[in-house]
């Protein structure tokens, strides 16, 4: 099954999808900076990466400038809980694949936003 990497500052919330996620066969690790995520991309090797924008030490955005220098390719799924449109589309340009309000997804959906993305 695939490896997931949740970067997400919230730990409950961070749990939560890790334990959906993990329900539903998927091998999943997490961090809780943008910092901690550029050194775990490397050693995790994830083949999606469900980031939260707004972290300590690095925001999301920051976290998608460096990753881009490195892995433009890399799947990326932005879970925020703010609605700027001037980040949404720097995180496109970014090659963020889908950004998606925390607050509208059930975990069902994440599940079905994961399995889409990685069949794709």
């Amino acid at each position: 099954m695939s490896n997931v990497l949740i970067i997400e500052d919230e730990k409950p919330l961070a749990a939560a999808y890790k334990a959906i996620l993990e329900k539903h066969g998927y091998t999943v690790s997490v961090v809780y900076d943008g910092q901690d995520a550029l050194r775990a991309v490397k050693s995790a090797m994830p083949d999606l990466i469900l980031l939260d924008m707004r972290m300590p030490k690095m925001s999301g955005i920051e976290f998608l400038r460096e990753l881009h220098k490195t892995d433009p390719g890399k799947h990326v799924i932005i879970f925020s809980n703010h609605d700027n449109q001037a980040e949404i589309d720097e995180a496109f340009k970014l090659g963020a694949k889908r950004y998606l309000l925390k607050s509208w997804a059930a975990p069902h959906d994440l599940v079905k936003v994961v399995e889409e993305a990685l069949a794709g």
